[in-house]
């Protein structure tokens, strides 16, 4: 399951990406238009810097903003920084340990097709794609 973070890390993307003015926009305007507290904004937004999706700037005429054009961003890649691997199965994620029975198992095919189809599904969207027909985004 896909929590709040992972949820609110899209909406805050978006957010910016659809009022993008070329500065930075502050954590307050955003989490009262996506009606998300700015407490649980500021832990999300924090990881979301860490993690290369966003640039922050503190003082006046600070806040965030994309470091990329909305098209360049997944929703894999945001979901996989704030809620970790989309592995189905704990022996197809990253850097696993060998499954010893790997070889007879007989529902690995059906956990690696699985895993696929959710991987390819996240990465194939892109940011842009969830873009609100009505903003004016550069």
């Amino acid at each position: 399951m896909i929590s709040t973070r992972g949820r609110y890390a899209i909406r805050v993307l978006l957010d910016l990406a659809e009022n993008d003015n070329g500065g930075y926009i502050p954590l307050k305007d955003i989490a009262a238009r996506q009606e998300i507290s700015k407490k649980y904004l500021e832990i999300i937004v924090k990881d979301m810097v860490s993690g290369g999706l966003l640039v922050g700037a503190s003082g006046k005429g600070g806040g965030y903003k994309l470091l990329r054009k909305p098209e360049e961003y997944t929703i894999g890649e945001v979901i996989e920084l704030m809620e970790g691997s989309l592995a189905t199965v704990a022996c197809l994620a990253d850097g696993a340990a060998p499954c010893p029975r790997a070889a007879s198992c007989e529902t690995l095919p059906l956990w690696a097709e699985y895993d696929k189809l959710t991987h390819d599904f996240f990465y194939s969207k892109h940011l842009s794609d969830f873009i609100s027909k009505d903003a004016d985004v550069k």
